[in-house]
């Protein structure tokens, strides 16, 4: 079994050594107790924006194989990330040392046990103190309830804990779903967009709080811009759903029913 962990940086200096040592202990000891029988090949991608501070210096000496993306954006990076990714399973983490590697096996045990298709870890219920600036809580606090306002069709039909936490970017999937998402983001929105569109596919999803920490080194997100854009994004998306509904009512089609694997 092959498991691709995808990291996006961009001078993540202070951060990245500490994650990547985080995840060699984790494949040495957790993955051999939870999948003894099955040994995990792990592929580490760090998908670099184009650090200037020695990040891809630190992420090749740690052993990861480094995609240098000269196009900016969050998403693009993990859009990137996929296009190389060769494992079964893809996994997602930042390079700021704020996800916990440690939870990645429980993660990939659970969703080939349950026969889950994407796992999305929320950082929301668990968090430390300090993780999170009050600015940042709130912008979280009104993209959730935006995003569950806006497509509360969608959602009607998924448990109740789904989309607690609709900015995480801990992931655990099967690849297989990729070719069938239609993901076309590249900045900060990326996060709410493919989980969006695993659920309008119909594919098992399920949401697990994680521990989420303190960042290493300075912040990148702003809690205004980045907020304002992924509401704009939300907006703009759920407009586009309704006139694309209204144009095949028109053309007498019905919508696509959700995928079933």
């Amino acid at each position: 079994m092959r498991v691709s962990l995808i990291i996006p940086t961009l001078n993540e200096r202070e951060g990245i050594g500490y994650t990547l040592d985080s995840i060699h202990e984790v494949q040495e000891k957790e993955t051999g107790e939870l999948f003894p029988n099955e040994p995990i090949e792990w592929e580490v991608l760090v998908i670099d924006g184009g650090s200037t501070d020695g990040t891809v210096d630190i992420a090749k000496e740690k052993g990861a194989r480094v995609v240098t993306e000269r196009r900016r954006g969050y998403g693009r990076a993990y859009r990137t990330g996929f296009a190389h990714a060769t494992g079964d399973f893809i996994a997602t983490m930042d390079g700021d040392g704020t996800y916990p590697a440690s939870e990645i096996p429980w993660m990939l045990k659970r969703l080939i046990h349950m026969k889950l298709d994407f796992i999305s870890g929320d950082r929301l219920t668990l968090m430390e103190r300090k993780a999170m600036t009050t600015e940042h809580r709130i912008g979280n606090w009104v993209l959730n309830s935006a995003m569950r306002v806006l497509f509360h069709e969608v959602l009607k039909g998924v448990p109740e804990r789904v989309l607690t936490d609709s900015q995480s970017g801990m992931w655990v999937f099967r690849r297989s779903i990729l070719p069938t998402l239609r993901l076309t983001q590249d900045g900060m929105p990326f996060s709410e967009e493919i989980k969006l569109e695993v659920l309008f596919h119909g594919f098992k999803f399920e949401e697990i709080p994680i521990h989420y920490a303190e960042r290493w080194g300075q912040p990148k997100l702003s809690s205004w811009e980045d907020g304002i854009g992924n509401l704009r994004w939300l907006i703009g998306k759920r407009i586009k759903m309704s006139q694309e509904a209204r144009g095949l009512a028109k053309l007498g089609v019905a919508a696509s029913a959700p995928h079933t694997p």
